[in-house]
Parts: C-alpha cells; sequence; structure tokens
C-alpha cells in the first residue's frame, strides 16, 4: 500500500534558482524525447532512454541534474502517451501529444535514489536532493513506510512542495461497523444522506469571486513582459490557491466524517463531464468539486475498510423511496410529495433511493437471478426515519 505525503518547502533563493534551473532542464529533456519519439517508426522505449545518455555528452549542463530525475521524463512521456491512447480507445477524439511550453511544465521526480529526508530537533526539518541541497520543511506528519519516490512541483502562486509516496506492507482488515448511509450530491445541499443529515454548499469561488474579478482586470491591464504583470499573476494566483484549499479542507472534513461513521456508503455515479455542458450549472457544478470529494471519500474509506457502491443515477430523484412509483418534479421542485402520503426535501428521498439501489446491487451479486426482484425491496423505512434530521455539524 503506498500514501502520498504533501508537505511545503522553503527553499532559500540560492536553492530556488537551483529549483528553477533544474525544472527547465527536465522539460527540455522531455521535448527532446517526445521529438524523437515523433520521428520512430516503432516506438521504442529503451532505446529513448539510451539517447538521454548521449544527449548529456552534448549538453555537459544536463550532468548537474540527478540521472534517476532524467530517467524519469522518459517514464512520464509513455505513461502521458499510454493515457492518450486508454482516451482513443474510449472513442474520444484525441490529437498529437504536445511539446512542454515554460509554464506548463510544472514537476520532476526524484525515482528510488538522490533524496534523504533528515529529521532535526528545531522548527524545520531538512529534504536532501541531489545536485540541489538540503532543503528546509516542516514535517507535519510522520513518514510511515520506505520512500520510493519524491515529486517536485511549483505552484502558480510561487511556492514549492514536496509530494513523498512512501510504501508500507501492512493489511487493512474490513471495518465492523455495519452502518449504511446513501449520500445525494447537490449544489444547495452539498450533500444529504439517507439518514436526514445535510451539509450546506460552502459556495466558496462565490465568496471570493469579487476579489477574483478584480484581480483578472488589474492583470489584464498590465504590459506584458513587465515585472509589475508577473507580480499580479501571482497575486491572482493566490486567490485561485485559497479557493482551492478552503474547498479540499471542506471536503477532507466531511468524506472523514462519513468514513468514520458508516462501514457502507452508497453515492451515485455521476458522470460530470456531460453534467457541465449545461452552461446555467457549469460553474456551480465545477466549484462543487463532486469528483474530488468522491475520489478522498474511496481513498479514506480504503485504509479504513469501509466500502463505497456507485449506483445508477438515473430516476433516484423522480422515483418515491416509499412505494416506489415515479413522481415527476422539475428542478426547482423541493420536495418530494408522492400520493401514499410521503413528503419529505427531494434530496433527502434521493439519499434514501441510492442506499436501496446499493443494497440491491450489493445482493444480486451473492443471490440466484430469480429471487432479485424479492430481496431488492425487503428494506421497509418507518416513518421515523423518513423524518429529517437536522443537519450534522
Amino acid at each position: 500500500m503506498q500514501t502520498t505525503y504533501k508537505f511545503r518547502l522553503y527553499p532559500t533563493g540560492e536553492q530556488e534558482q537551483k529549483l528553477l534551473w533544474t525544472l527547465n532542464k527536465c522539460r527540455y529533456v522531455y521535448n527532446f524525447l517526445l521529438s524523437e519519439m515523433n520521428q520512430q517508426k516503432v516506438i521504442d522505449k529503451a532505446q529513448l532512454q539510451e539517447m538521454i545518455v548521449d544527449l548529456k555528452r552534448i549538453e555537459p549542463d544536463l550532468k548537474n541534474v540527478h540521472s534517476k530525475v532524467l530517467q524519469y521524463e522518459n517514464y512520464r512521456l509513455f505513461s502521458n502517451l499510454r493515457a492518450l491512447s486508454q482516451t482513443k480507445k474510449m472513442g474520444r477524439k484525441v490529437g498529437s501529444m504536445r511539446f512542454k511550453g515554460k509554464n506548463w511544465f510544472k514537476t520532476f521526480s526524484y525515482n528510488q535514489s538522490g533524496f534523504a529526508v533528515m529529521q532535526n530537533r528545531t522548527r524545520y526539518d531538512k529534504l536532501w536532493l541531489s545536485k540541489i541541497g538540503e532543503i528546509p520543511f516542516i514535517m507535519h506528519r510522520d513518514i510511515e513506510g520506505k520512500i520510493k519516490q519524491i515529486t517536485i512541483k511549483h505552484h502558480p502562486s510561487g511556492k514549492w512542495y514536496a509530494s513523498i509516496i512512501a510504501e508500507t506492507k501492512t493489511e487493512i482488515p474490513e471495518t465492523k461497523n455495519k452502518e449504511k448511509v446513501g449520500l445525494d450530491l447537490g449544489t444547495m445541499n452539498y450533500v444529504y444522506d439517507s439518514d436526514g443529515n445535510h451539509s450546506d454548499n460552502p459556495k466558496h469561488l462565490d465568496k471570493s469571486l469579487g476579489k477574483l474579478q478584480k484581480g483578472q482586470r488589474r492583470l489584464s491591464r498590465k504590459r506584458k513582459g513587465s515585472q509589475n504583470r508577473n507580480k499580479q499573476r501571482i497575486s491572482v494566483a493566490r486567490v485561485h490557491e485559497k479557493i482551492i484549499n478552503q474547498r479540499d479542507d471542506f471536503l477532507h472534513k466531511l468524506s472523514r466524517y462519513y468514513v468514520d461513521k458508516y462501514g457502507f456508503i452508497a453515492v451515485e455515479d455521476l458522470q460530470i463531464k456531460n453534467m457541465v455542458r449545461n452552461c446555467h450549472l457549469a460553474k456551480s457544478i465545477s466549484d462543487a468539486s463532486w469528483s474530488k470529494f468522491i475520489q478522498m471519500l474511496e481513498f479514506k474509506a480504503e485504509r479504513a475498510g469501509v466500502r463505497v457502491v456507485k449506483v445508477e443515477p438515473r430516476g433516484t430523484t423522480q422515483i418515491c423511496s416509499s412505494c416506489g412509483i415515479k413522481v415527476h418534479k422539475e428542478l426547482w421542485n423541493r420536495t418530494h410529495k408522492c400520493t401514499c402520503g410521503l413528503e419529505i426535501n427531494r434530496d433527502y428521498n434521493s439519499a434514501m433511493n441510492i442506499l436501496k439501489r446499493a443494497l440491491g446491487q450489493e445482493l444480486s451479486k451473492s443471490t440466484p437471478v430469480e429471487i432479485e426482484p424479492l430481496l431488492s425491496n425487503e428494506q421497509v423505512w418507518s416513518e421515523k426515519q423518513e423524518t429529517p434530521c437536522e443537519s450534522y455539524g
């Protein structure tokens, strides 16, 4: 099992220049390998890696970059090629691989060797990188396991981060928690669960939109290539970074809440790319970051031994969770009213349908097909369960 730890680096001015220089040389090698690959009739990964040695003879400056760092650019190239190939197999239209410009190349990696983590008794610990030196950073978490790789990233705000990948051999047992929950994700209530708890959408982008627009207008008036434009670009990037940090903090806390409380979590298998085509809701859906929330939920659940099941979202809002008949509702209708007497929040109704559908999926995997319809409706909701609870928090 692999775990990634993210730490912010605090390089000196001289070290930052070395980091930027290394980043630029890695970009140069990546573009060189891509150019050579485009000329090959039969793509040969091993041959391209051997070209790095020849390139170092032509460009002696490359000897000041750790050998594993340059070799990793060959791995990155073929990793991007595989991803492009998989996208094409899915029926999507793809173009050819592009050369990386200066502002589109932000990371380089040390794989297996060329690094060391040194813990001190002072405020700052040290991350030693070959050919660069000892960079101060604050280790706010202990690193468990053997370190396999370190990726250095330069953010648009000017900050540097190190992502440390460590490998452990511990096996995680399945949780003994038998509590089950279904989650409905939305733009008004960010999440509404089948127990009646809900959390409002914090809408971090809307709260910072005025400051972001003002910064963008100032940036547009700066002369291209000037120092003032670069300063304003960093200022805008920091506003974006703050929004991302606020959103990630909210999503981490929310996903941790559900993983700690439940042993079985059902969510919708949402097709976000299709949903954002709605021009009226695109900004709200993008700001909600449902995909990131589900991703956080899955990797936290995996480490806790919790089951996360995705279900088909179609019809979960329109079908009554009590009697099963279809009750048509427009998007602005926020209350589910059924002829059977059930009257609850539409998101609450959807959450209960999501849980029932997930339980039906799990039962169908372990029971004969002949008795599936009987078991899929075995769950009966009491009037107490149908009454929405207060929001958690």
